[in-house]
């Protein structure tokens, strides 16, 4: 059975909607680096961020030439590969997952592309205890693609690390489609709303929400 959705005075079908997403998706084709690493994720059930998405951090860290990144969930390395790309050449990545096997799988991603030991930090460890003792201002992009229970604690650590004039941005901000169905209640569903909703609001950034993905919430320090 098809579904629908009404946008503006136009009715759309699910299945246009899902073609639409397939087709942003490959517009930034993945190279052969990029489908060895979702594919080590594949193998140990780390989900990585869709090529869209991918594409939008690379764009984002080259638009404000990032020299220091933070992220939070380094998965097999697809984001991060991604977020490398963007940044100047010797720009630092600072990595965090609290598992040790995304960490290795992470790793070799990161081999593989040539990327120099020097420009990557990974750190195993629990996001916000990590976060939490990192340099206050010293960061230009701040990526969170972990816990969304965390998210508002994530926020608050963004906002102290960020530079004025960086950018945070986190990663499913739709929840596919269940922060936007009031409906749905479930913990992690309004901890995403519950973020969408005060950024919107908070006088300390420029936010914007991007339907790519699964959404991609972007917030920029003032």
């Amino acid at each position: 059975m098809r579904r629908w959705l009404v946008r503006g005075r136009s009715v759309i079908g699910i299945d246009e909607v899902d073609a639409n997403r397939l087709f942003v998706d490959g517009f930034r084709p993945e190279d052969d680096q990029l489908d060895a690493a979702r594919g080590r994720g594949d193998e140990i059930g780390a989900l990585s961020v869709s090529p869209a998405t991918g594409a939008t951090l690379c764009w984002l860290a080259e638009l404000i030439s990032a020299r220091t990144v933070a992220e939070v969930g380094t998965g097999a390395g697809v984001s991060g590969l991604w977020l490398l790309r963007g940044m100047v050449p010797d720009g630092v990545l600072t990595t965090v997952d609290d598992e040790a096997e995304n960490t290795r799988a992470a790793r070799q991603t990161f081999a593989d592309a040539g990327v120099p030991p020097q420009r990557v930090r990974l750190i195993t460890g629990h996001p916000t205890e990590v976060l939490s003792r990192l340099a206050d201002g010293a960061y230009d992009l701040v990526f969170f693609d972990g816990n969304p229970q965390e998210s508002s604690r994530y926020f608050d650590e963004g906002l102290r690390l960020l530079r004025a004039g960086g950018l945070m941005v986190f990663n499913g901000a739709l929840l596919g489609g269940r922060v936007a169905d009031p409906s749905q209640r479930d913990a992690a569903t309004i901890a995403i709303r519950t973020l969408v909703n005060e950024t919107r609001d908070d006088e300390r950034i420029r936010p914007l929400l991007v339907p790519v993905g699964d959404g991609v919430l972007v917030a920029q320090k003032k």
